[in-house]
């Protein structure tokens, strides 16, 4: 029998290895749940330990710490203003908080709660429910758990948005996150369970008593519990004929194999949930080209809980207006990374404009990142440049007068002469030479012959002080 090129020929249904519960639940086919015949509840219980909880908050925080924007586009009548207000009334933070719990459970089911606001219908409360409680079909649909339908009831439309985690045809419960952790975390409560156990072991002296040999039995627990008292109050009396020897425990060696396995067990599970051990743990070793990629590796797990997000809050928007509206732009929800202000730029910018300097729109624009609509220039703040006709010009000194006539009749008559006859037989010599060595070499105090000009200008040096002393410029 042929099959038509549109239908579906691989499914589950037709698979030879493929079984389910009714055929109508699809089991979890999570391996760590499976060998361990145990839920999702297991998998809480783990971020009961420091390590784990502290990289999963990073992780998280690593998106919380994004801004958020409502792109209305071409659509921004008063209706679709209502709608976004209504968006923004809800804890966005929270349910972006409840988004990524997809990352360490596979999938998390968040319930819609729809109400009427003004002849609309909009969300009015977003409730994340336990994963435990859902499972999915053959036709990896998602299905509610109940007391009557013990293998999952079907859900209305538009009601629930469960984010996944990497979902696939085969495992549409997602990849956990937490499944990953499960035995790092498993093998680090037993090494510290004997860790705990070896240091009241050997971290406290060991304390000999020493009785006669012919001491009977009472004698000897009683000497026992002699010691036992002083491990707790470092006080005993025991008889004149009995000894104590307090011998130190020296396992040093032996305690730092625990340690190293906490290290390791606590790096197993940075890199399950981060991709990477130096942003929880700096290492005895590094280098800043590896934090470099690490924070990489970092940045780019972050852009995927992103995108994730984004993608879960733009399916309640395109709802909301499959539900209210037709044919209208649906607004786009982003994500976005506030870029820092080069502080060097600002400041320039301030001072260039505190002397007058008006910038344009453009400018900033291009320079600090900013849309147009963000911002507009105010003339009214921008100080205006200080003008020279606003000071009062006072007289020149007779003195400085007298001083510039002398300049002016000395670079007019003496010292323009003494420069010429100084200067031309120099040039002269110049274009004589075949290049900068040879010119450098005529640049002597013989081929100068500056004595005359010196003299000249000395002369005009002490006639200016005499007449700034006159004029008691030297106060």
């Amino acid at each position: 029998m042929k099959k038509h090129l549109s239908e579906e020929i691989a499914t589950r249904k037709r698979s030879l290895n493929y079984y389910s519960l009714a055929m109508s639940y699809l089991p979890d086919p999570d391996i760590v749940l499976k060998k361990q015949g145990k839920d999702m509840k297991v998998y809480k219980e783990l971020l009961c330990d420091s390590h784990v909880f502290a990289c999963v908050q990073s992780r998280k925080a690593g998106v919380l710490s994004l801004e958020w924007e409502i792109n209305r586009g071409l659509d921004k009548d008063e209706t679709a203003e209502k709608v976004i207000e209504t968006i923004k009334k809800l804890d966005i933070y929270k349910l972006i908080n409840d988004i990524l719990n997809a990352t360490l459970f596979g999938f998390q089911p968040i319930e819609i709660i729809w109400g009427r606001v003004d002849n609309l219908v909009l969300p009015i409360e977003l409730k994340a429910k336990p994963s435990e409680w859902f499972c999915f079909d053959d036709e990896n649909q998602l299905k509610f758990r109940t007391k009557e339908h013990y293998f999952g009831e079907e859900l209305p439309p538009k009601k629930f948005l469960y984010p996944q985690s990497n979902p696939s045809y085969e495992n549409p419960y997602g990849e956990r996150t937490l499944s990953r952790v499960f035995w790092p975390v498993t093998f680090k409560k037993g090494g510290l369970k004997f860790w705990v156990i070896f240091t009241e072991k050997y971290g406290i002296p060991h304390l000999i008593g020493k009785h006669p040999r012919g001491a009977s039995e009472e004698e000897t627990d009683r000497l026992a519990g002699l010691l036992e008292q002083m491990v707790q109050d470092a006080i005993a009396v025991i008889p004149d004929d009995s000894s104590v020897e307090i011998q130190e425990a020296n396992k040093s060696s032996s305690a730092e194999i625990f340690e190293k396995l906490m290290d390791k067990m606590n790096a197993e599970i940075s890199k399950a949930i981060l991709g990477q051990t130096l942003t929880t743990e700096v290492g005895s070793t590094g280098s800043y080209a590896a934090s470099n990629t690490h924070f990489a590796v970092r940045q780019d797990i972050i852009d995927a809980d992103k995108k994730m997000v984004e993608k879960t809050i733009n399916q309640l928007i395109q709802w909301i207006y499959e539900i209210n509206f037709s044919n209208k732009d649906v607004p786009v929800f982003e994500m976005f990374e506030v870029e820092d202000i080069d502080l060097g730029l600002a400041q320039r910018d301030k001072i260039l404009s505190e002397t007058g300097v008006k910038f344009t729109k453009d400018y900033f624009i291009k320079n600090y990142g900013l849309e147009e609509e963000d911002f507009d220039i105010r003339e009214d703040i921008i100080p205006a440049t200080p003008q020279f006709s606003q000071f009062k010009e006072e007289p020149e000194p007779e003195g400085q007068i007298q001083v510039d006539d002398l300049f002016k009749f000395l670079s007019e008559t003496e010292l323009d002469k003494q420069s010429q006859a100084m200067l031309s037989p120099l040039l002269a010599l110049f274009e004589s030479c075949d290049n900068f060595e040879d010119a450098r070499e005529l640049l002597t105090d013989s081929n100068l012959q500056t004595k005359q000009l010196q003299q000249s200008i000395q002369k005009a040096m002490f006639l200016c002080e005499l007449q700034g002393r006159k004029d008691g410029l030297d106060d």
